[in-house]
């Protein structure tokens, strides 16, 4: 691990940079537990800069990170031809993975302009905002029915789906996507069934209003099996959805949260693990931040869950 040089980010003082730490080693080194070797507690923290090509222009940060937790210090003015060419360099990525490594020059720009007595100006702090999440208009109270009088019984067995099935199902009942069926709509009957809970009346399902944090697939199920185990809610019949009933829940328009679903449920998680398998290989993801399904490793990064259970 190659790490030195200090710098300054308001009051604090960053003590030594971890060249070697990406956004691709995060998952495994801080969140799946699988990278033990390289942390000695809960408590350590690495710093570590990363380009975001989310926006119109690429931006630089410097990324906190430690098991379970993860903050932008500061963002680094630097230029933007510089930042560009890193990102072209990395070559074809998938749409939703717009986080990538510094590259050599970049790394030569830092440590030349910035660390160790460099121009400070150009370290922009970024303050930490903690604030209760909006969870929108409150939904009616749930009245103990399963039914609302046109219900519609999706299928919900785990499934092995190659893209064009996957698309036919999203095309079959009307799903909204952004790129299979941005023309569709889907009109559901939510329902407060208490703190942790929505009831949708038109597909018969229970769901959570939050979930599980992100992991691997394996992980996943065993994180589930421990939830029935204990009952959560009341419950002990919790699964991951099927491909049409998550989609179901995708709404056309991005809510105030940056979320094609209803508000009263939680953005933090963005996009969900589907009972569906991919073929030839891979599994099925439901993303709420782009609207969409898509398919991705099971393991690296993983996803999060969102679990329902069927009310009849």
């Amino acid at each position: 691990m190659d790490m030195h040089h200090r710098l300054q980010v308001g009051d604090t003082v960053v003590s030594s940079i971890d060249w070697d730490m990406t956004p691709e080693l995060t998952f495994g080194t801080f969140e799946s537990w699988g990278g033990v070797e390289r942390i000695r507690s809960s408590d350590e923290r690495v710093y570590y800069f990363y380009v975001d090509n989310w926006g119109e222009s690429p931006r630089l940060y410097l990324m906190e990170r430690g098991v379970k937790h993860a903050r932008i210090m500061a963002e680094i003015d630097a230029p933007e031809s510089l930042l560009r060419a890193c990102v072209d360099g990395q070559g074809e990525v998938a749409f939703y993975d717009q986080s990538f490594a510094i590259d050599e020059p970049v790394r030569r720009w830092l440590i030349e302009h910035v660390l160790e007595g460099g121009d400070g100006s150009l370290v922009k702090p970024l303050e930490e905002v903690s604030a209760a999440e909006d969870m929108g208009p409150r939904l009616p109270p749930w009245d103990g029915l399963a039914d609302a009088g046109d219900l519609l019984v999706l299928p919900s067995a785990p499934e092995v789906l190659t893209d064009e099935q996957a698309a036919a199902v999203i095309r079959e009942y009307n799903f909204f996507d952004t790129e299979t069926n941005p023309a569709g709509t889907f009109t559901n009957h939510l329902h407060d069934a208490g703190e942790q809970l929505i009831v949708d009346q038109r597909t018969g399902l229970m769901w959570q209003r939050a979930g599980i944090d992100i992991t691997s697939i394996r992980s996943m199920h065993l994180k589930i099996a421990a939830l029935n185990t204990d009952g959560f809610a009341g419950f002990k019949d919790w699964r991951l959805p099927s491909l049409a009933e998550a989609m179901s829940l995708l709404a056309p328009h991005k809510n105030d949260k940056g979320c094609y679903i209803d508000p009263n449920f939680s953005r933090e998680q963005p996009f969900i693990f589907v009972a569906a398998r991919r073929s030839p290989g891979g599994y099925w993801f439901v993303d709420f931040k782009q609207g969409r399904a898509f398919w991705s490793s099971g393991s690296i990064p993983g996803g999060f869950g969102r679990l329902c259970r069927s009310l009849a």
